[in-house]
């Protein structure tokens, strides 16, 4: 038996409410249950309850044996005090106030119906499984499932929003420079997207500014801060970056020490990280003021058509400086926008209507479920369980139940652990 089951159950009324004792007699009557507490004190506070018919108001503290109160030491915290009702799944001990009085103390044992036990067990027992309930994962009601999925996304977006927040804080609210970092992050993906954050928090956004109105000038600018410029290359196109690099590593009194590595290595050419600092480039070269188009924009199509840039000449017939390869026009693919768009705008679009004090849920899900699934082994895994992933709203959903929920075994907090509990 675990504490964390019998948080659960008090939270959640799960036993006969009517006609409690307490274990020396008292009659318990719950008003309110109290405030989930998940920091360090009493596990439930500002709870109501009537104890033979006196109203009680205080803290609930829950144990798996009335004794873990002396081994948790609370009999010299203050902090428990106010505790009015001791509710155990097994007592084995009388806790005392310290005025010498019996705290009232609620047995659960023989409380509990017995196929919310057993459904627990059953959650829990088993070892080796991906998931707790991958057994019964296809058996969840699809309602229960999507309205969950929904409310996971807006999780997953509200973590993301932290960052975006802290980079607000660090820009002194500049959008736009925030816009940049997330962007040159997502521009990295998941091999270089330190690498080109670093890259990116290296150079002040007024710098780009600046500099956007040529392109070589801004692939100079990125390429340099990138370390890419160090090597000893006879070509004119790279002696005339690192000649505009120079420049502008004077005039503005850039420093790129603490900008990451970039790696080649088991790379797509496609994925290179000249050609994606070329096409980073190109986008600024193209836009102005891209924030603002990106906030007026709603429909993934036209996010298409906003992000449809490709890389300058040179890389048309290049993936590395030194050798040459078939020309090919290297335009950003639809798939590689969408997933900027799941990645970089949505978190930005939810975090500036945050803070602007307006809801665009709505419109965040309109786009999030006209972009197809994206495809990962935590998406190709739940989809071998029940055929669920469809849009990235449900893709990216599925990752933060995967993460934070089913990695962490926080079955009772999700809403399809609590739909197999109660399940008879």
């Amino acid at each position: 038996m675990q504490e964390d089951f019998l948080h659960y159950i008090w939270k959640h009324k799960k036993i006969e409410i009517n006609n409690l004792k307490a274990v020396t007699g008292e009659t318990v009557t719950i008003n309110t249950v109290g405030q989930h507490n998940q920091n360090s004190g009493p596990d439930f506070f500002n709870a109501q309850l009537n104890i033979d018919e006196q109203l009680w108001a205080g803290n609930v503290e829950i144990h798996v044996k009335s004794s873990d109160w002396f081994l948790h030491n609370h009999e010299q915290d203050k902090a428990y005090d106010n505790v009015i009702l001791h509710v155990v799944w097994e007592h084995d001990t009388d806790v005392y106030r310290k005025d010498n009085t019996v705290i009232p103390t609620l047995e659960l044992k023989g409380l509990i119906d017995k196929t919310i036990s057993e459904n627990y067990e059953k959650l829990f027992v088993e070892q080796d499984k991906w998931i707790n309930c991958e057994h019964d994962f296809m058996s969840t009601d699809n309602f229960v499932l999507q309205n969950w999925l929904e409310r996971l996304f807006l999780e997953r977006l509200e973590r993301k929003a932290k960052t975006i927040e802290l980079l607000l804080k660090e820009s002194q609210n500049d959008w736009e420079a925030v816009l940049f970092k997330m962007l040159s992050k997502n521009f990295g993906l998941k091999v270089n997207g330190d690498s080109f954050f670093s890259m990116a928090k290296s150079i002040d956004f007024s710098i780009v500014r600046k500099t956007q109105s040529d392109q070589k000038t801004l692939e100079a600018l990125f390429f340099g801060q990138a370390g890419l410029l160090n090597k000893d290359i006879e070509d004119t196109y790279y002696l005339g970056l690192v000649k505009e690099y120079q420049f502008l590593k004077q005039k503005f009194k850039l420093e790129n020490k603490r900008v990451l590595p970039f790696q080649f290595f088991r790379l797509r050419p496609s994925n290179f990280p000249t050609i994606r600092l070329s096409q980073l480039a190109g986008l600024y070269y193209e836009h102005q003021n891209l924030f603002s188009k990106i906030i007026e924009t709603n429909h993934i199509g036209d996010f298409h058509k906003l992000f449809k840039v490709t890389t300058s000449k040179f890389w048309e017939t290049h993936y590395t400086f030194q050798k040459e390869s078939k020309s090919l026009k290297k335009t950003l693919t639809r798939s590689f926008v969408d997933l900027l768009v799941i990645n970089t705008i949505i978190p930005l679009k939810f975090c500036y209507a945050k803070q602007k004090g307006q809801r665009m849920d709505s419109e965040i899900f309109k786009i999030a479920t006209s972009i197809i699934s994206e495809r990962n082994g935590i998406i190709d895994a739940f989809n071998g369980l029940k055929e669920i992933s469809k849009s990235a709203l449900d893709s990216q959903a599925l990752i933060q139940l995967k993460t934070e929920y089913c990695d962490k075994n926080k079955c009772l907090q999700c809403a399809i652990g609590n739909s197999l509990i109660i399940k008879q």
